[in-house]
């Protein structure tokens, strides 16, 4: 028979715990503790004051714009000229030379991105992991003005004309999506290992023990397992590609006009930003204000997407 002794010496009430011992620290005013909360509360605050900043940015700007050209007309017109006599100020496009580098740019990007997630993640051993993941964050840190006169000079001269003799100026949305899509596989792919990595390797061995081989253990069950992370990885990719600027500016053309094919060139909505910011406009006209109407169609773009991307995750994220 055992007998518990309280914390006074004596024995303890049958039937009842001993007490916790007390923590040492018990009572004592924790301030690394109270900083460390009150930093990350003001981190939090500052990103919600400077989200709410940019817009403001562009919205008061915006309202001036929108109160001389109709919405509809903005957001409809087929004709781009805002500085030419006859002006006219329909978006679309500028919104179709970005719709097609995007998704030129993500048939580059996601396959090979999650390909050399999945390669990283779930084949490559430790030592080499280690060799090949900084190999692959390297393009991550080459300056987008380079990846642009690569696709201007190589891409679109070379590859495009020369090798494949296909009909083409000497801009193209092509050259400018396929050079994007590889500036993005390095996001795409280091996100996504990580979120792949994080799966716990319980999963991996109760697939295994079930008789799936590594594949399809990596797809029916690693895949669902960091689809949060993977939806992430692809919506940021989206978003650099949306966003980017100096490689369309430099290789997809200044013609704005409806894309219908990939040879074509075209003006996207951040190559017309980069061209039109260069002090050629009067501040406070209405040639002025498009810089900001055109950031703001390109920011409730972005923000459209990250919203769907969320609703996709919580429909259709597994929870372990």
């Amino acid at each position: 028979m055992t007998t518990t002794v309280s914390t006074l010496g004596g024995p303890a009430p049958p039937g009842r715990p001993s007490p916790r011992p007390a923590s040492a620290f018990e009572g004592r005013p924790r301030y690394g503790e109270f900083a460390i909360r009150l930093f990350l509360r003001i981190a939090a605050v500052f990103t919600i004051v400077t989200t709410i900043g940019i817009l403001i940015a562009l919205a008061i700007p915006s309202i001036g714009f929108f109160a001389e050209v109709p919405v509809w007309e903005f957001l409809f017109g087929d004709r781009w000229a805002p500085r030419f006599a006859d002006a006219s100020f329909g978006v679309l496009p500028l919104v179709t030379a970005t719709a097609w580098t995007t998704i030129i740019a993500l048939l580059v990007a996601v396959p090979f991105g999650l390909g050399a997630a999945i390669l990283l993640a779930e084949y490559a051993h430790p030592n080499l992991r280690r060799v090949l993941k900084p190999i692959l964050e390297v393009l991550a840190g080459v300056p987008t003005v380079v990846y642009g006169f690569f696709a201007l000079q190589f891409v679109q001269s070379t590859v495009l004309r020369e090798w494949l003799q296909l009909e083409t100026g000497a801009f193209s949305v092509l050259a400018a999506g396929l050079v994007m899509g590889v500036m993005i596989i390095p996001t795409v792919a280091s996100i996504s290992e990580d979120s792949m990595s994080a799966v716990p390797n319980a999963l991996r061995q109760g697939s295994a023990a079930l008789g799936a081989n590594r594949m399809q253990t990596t797809l029916r069950v690693v895949f669902p397992a960091a689809l949060s992370g993977i939806v992430a990885a692809i919506v940021l990719g989206i978003s650099r590609a949306v966003g980017e600027t100096m490689i369309v500016a430099i290789a997809a053309g200044n013609q704005a006009r409806i894309v219908t094919g990939p040879l074509e060139q075209g003006q996207t909505m951040t190559g017309f930003i980069a061209n039109a910011a260069l002090g050629d406009s009067r501040v406070g006209s209405l040639e002025y204000d498009t810089l900001f109407a055109v950031g703001l169609l390109l920011f409730a773009i972005t923000l459209l997407i990250n919203f769907l991307s969320i609703r996709f995750v919580r429909r259709f994220r597994e929870v372990y």
